[in-house]
């Protein structure tokens, strides 16, 4: 494909979109749903926290191993092949009757549903160049959106029919998601002479060359720790007194962090006019003032839902940012630098998700507020170590 031949229509966002949140929706279905989960197979914390773990962890070795595959073969084909995996994978769950088997569903689908990380890169393909950082960010708003609708659906669905009617309707959701991508989306290979093997050794030299990506993606590890500090631990406060709310209300917060996520979608355009120092430094900063409103959410839902809003608004705005200039630095290797920026991603969300429950059952609500506000301060300290060594595109 040329370049003057490159062009996105609406309707083609809007399905990358779509497709997008609802491939890495599958990874969080779980989240809303722990502790009735718990109690189904008689788990504790720690090991129901482990699902969610495991879904990142598959998920971070996807990012990988299988999406630089992008870079190799023809996409349109592998993005159907993976989504139909991932509907595999949630069959799996469906059916488990122990922890061992939902272990083993929860990881094939995060294995597979990295195919929301070649939908992203090749929607940068297809986007004239003026529009790249706005394409860019609806599709992850998409992305994110998906991520925080998942505990609202999954939260509902249980309510209607137990916790494995969500991923029954996950399934075959994903499947028609196929069909869909399949005649919607245009043939699409990139002309590259590298074997599998020469793929992944280009990811490592990219980060070992590249400061600009280096600390793009220690950024992006750090913003999602956050989130999934937040996330993971949250259905346990809300299930337990004095809130004593149902899974179908808990799931509901999963819309004040869509709201957050929706505010987010005008940052790549800012990406786009160069101002993407100041979205990082201000949403850094505002990523460490949320954790002061949700540790008030122990007594106050107001300000629990103004923390989720902010938290997850400076998330994503960090995120699109950082996809924004890496894409721009690198427009040659988009699959390789969305393999190596979201394996940080998901490592960080998976390593925050641990630090959650851990931080839970050690220390409560405030334990688990002060480890994410000590993790923003990482994030600061990164950022005001390496801002000033960054190109003049970010």
């Amino acid at each position: 494909m040329t370049q003057q031949d490159r062009g996105i229509s609406p309707s083609l966002t809007l399905l990358l979109s779509v497709a997008t949140g609802l491939a890495v929706a599958s990874n969080y279905y779980a989240q809303p749903l722990l502790d009735t989960i718990a109690s189904a197979f008689s788990l504790s914390v720690n090991q129901a926290g482990f699902i969610v773990t495991t879904a990142q962890l598959g998920y971070a070795a996807g990012l990988l191993f299988l999406v630089p595959l992008g870079d190799m073969f023809e996409r349109r084909s592998l993005i159907v092949a993976m989504t139909l995996l991932s509907a595999g994978g949630m069959l799996i769950t469906a059916l488990s009757q122990n922890l061992a088997l939902m272990i083993l569903g929860t990881a094939l689908t995060g294995l597979f549903s990295v195919v929301a990380q070649i939908l992203v890169p090749l929607a940068a393909t297809l986007a004239a160049p003026e529009r790249r950082g706005r394409v860019v960010g609806t599709i992850m708003s998409g992305l994110l959106l998906g991520i925080l609708l998942a505990r609202t659906v999954a939260g509902l669905l249980a309510s209607l029919g137990g916790w494995r009617t969500v991923y029954w309707v996950a399934s075959a959701l994903m499947a028609l998601m196929a069909v869909a991508l399949w005649r919607g989306l245009p043939r699409v290979k990139e002309h590259n002479t590298l074997n599998y093997g020469q793929l992944l050794a280009s990811i490592f030299s990219l980060f070992a060359h590249d400061r600009l990506l280096r600390t793009r993606a220690l950024l992006g590890c750090l913003t999602f720790a956050n989130f999934s500090i937040l996330w993971t631990s949250m259905a346990f406060l809300l299930a337990a007194p004095p809130f004593n709310y149902s899974e179908g209300i808990i799931g509901l917060f999963g819309l004040a962090g869509a709201a957050g996520a929706l505010g987010a979608r005008p940052v790549g355009g800012l990406a786009d006019k160069g101002k993407a120092h100041l979205t990082t430094s201000g949403g850094l900063l505002l990523l460490l003032l949320s954790w002061g409103a949700i540790a008030l959410g122990q007594w106050s839902i107001p300000a629990l839902i103004l923390g989720i809003v902010v938290l997850d608004l400076t998330v994503q705005g960090v995120h699109i940012t950082n996809q924004s200039v890496i894409y721009h630095a690198h427009p040659q290797a988009r699959n390789r630098l969305t393999a190596g920026y979201m394996t940080s991603y998901f490592i960080g969300g998976a390593a925050g998700s641990l630090i959650s429950a851990s931080a839970w059952q050690q220390a409560g609500w405030n334990g688990v507020c002060g480890a994410g506000a000590l993790v923003s301060v990482l994030g600061l300290l990164v950022w005001w170590h390496g801002y000033h060594r960054q190109e003049s595109v970010t």
